[in-house]
């Protein structure tokens, strides 16, 4: 009998155990924050050979986790407006995605929570991105003068990973490739 009642127990709080994920925004909805209603988004598929790995992941302080990397490119009459990726990486044990949008030099100019799935505390505020914007890849470090947020340690060192991979992948693999 303890056990039935240590089981519906159990069950009866993780029924009423909350719920936190949050989906803000769709793909094509995130494309149009990116790059404005009506414009031309393109797909730029990007295969990483070792040597850019090994200079990605140096640069980015972050293991690449997958040979293929995609970047949406916003185009209005041919010129590039920027550069999108998104990113999706796992908080403590549940998914944040947020999409990184950078200038055609490839500052940092934007940064998107598409969705999260960790309590809403653990987010980190849109102020706290805006102090990232403009600043160099070399830059994007806690121990360089990113400051952490309290209660979002992990979101913040999770997005900032993000922000420096994309960074890096633009670097080694867009940048002075004539793509832009």
């Amino acid at each position: 009998m303890k056990i039935i009642k240590f089981m519906f127990l159990l069950w009866l709080l993780t029924a009423i155990s909350p719920s936190f994920a949050k989906i803000f925004y769709s793909k094509n909805e995130a494309m149009e924050l990116a790059f404005g209603k009506g414009t031309q988004v393109e797909q730029l598929s990007l295969f990483p050979d070792e040597n850019q790995v090994a200079k990605i992941e140096q640069d980015a302080k972050v293991k690449l986790d997958s040979g293929l990397f995609t970047f949406y490119v916003g185009k209005d009459q041919g010129k590039i407006l920027g550069y999108a990726a998104i990113e999706t990486s796992t908080v403590r044990t549940k998914p944040e995605t947020l999409m990184i949008v950078l200038t055609p030099e490839g500052e940092l100019q934007k940064v998107f929570t598409l969705a999260f799935h960790e309590p809403p505390e653990y987010q980190p505020p849109e102020r706290w991105f805006e102090k990232l914007y403009k600043r160099p890849l070399a830059e994007m470090d806690f121990n360089k003068g990113v400051d952490g947020i309290s209660g979002a340690t992990l979101s913040t060192r999770s997005a900032l990973s993000s922000i420096r991979k994309v960074m890096a992948i633009y670097q080694v693999m867009v940048k002075n490739k004539g793509t832009n």
